[in-house]
């Protein structure tokens, strides 16, 4: 812990509250929280909203890319993508050229259901208590450190 009388250079750098994976951490996890009440009277979960996202802003994508957009793997991401398909929202065929390629696509009550979802960024906004202009702020940042990451991976 770092006490207002430490000097910075003593202070404790393995200190839990100090880490930017513990801050990271509590954030995932305290943010999709805060999603759920406001994702519920959609019947989407989390993981789901994000697959709708994607969906919504492509109409159509095989299992791989979607996969590739949400860093999921498909393994992960069959079971939320059947969830979606027995919900309505989505459907799933094999394509005929090539039936290894899983298409998934939106079916009309999923298009639909975007109207309802256009009122969540600002119920979220309301609910984090954060500006538009911080959350692009914290958006470019995490973008950042998501490619640094990447980069550093590769």
């Amino acid at each position: 812990m770092v006490r207002d009388d430490m000097p910075e250079a003593t202070a404790d750098v393995l200190a839990l509250e100090s880490q930017v994976c513990f801050a990271l951490s509590v954030a995932s996890r305290s943010v999709v929280a805060a999603y759920r009440p406001v994702l519920e009277p959609l019947g989407l979960s989390h993981p789901q909203y994000l697959v709708m996202l994607a969906l919504w802003g492509s109409r159509s994508l095989s299992l791989r890319e979607l996969s590739e957009q949400l860093r999921l793997e498909p393994a992960t991401l069959s079971p939320l993508v059947k969830r979606l398909e027995a919900a309505g929202l989505v459907a799933r065929t094999r394509r005929t050229d090539d039936e290894r390629v899983l298409d998934i696509t939106l079916t009309t009550q999923g298009s639909r259901l975007r109207e309802q979802a256009l009122a969540v960024p600002a119920e979220m906004m309301d609910r984090l208590g954060l500006d538009r202009s911080e959350l692009e702020q914290l958006h470019r940042l995490m973008t950042r450190l998501i490619a640094t990451v990447d980069r550093a991976a590769e």
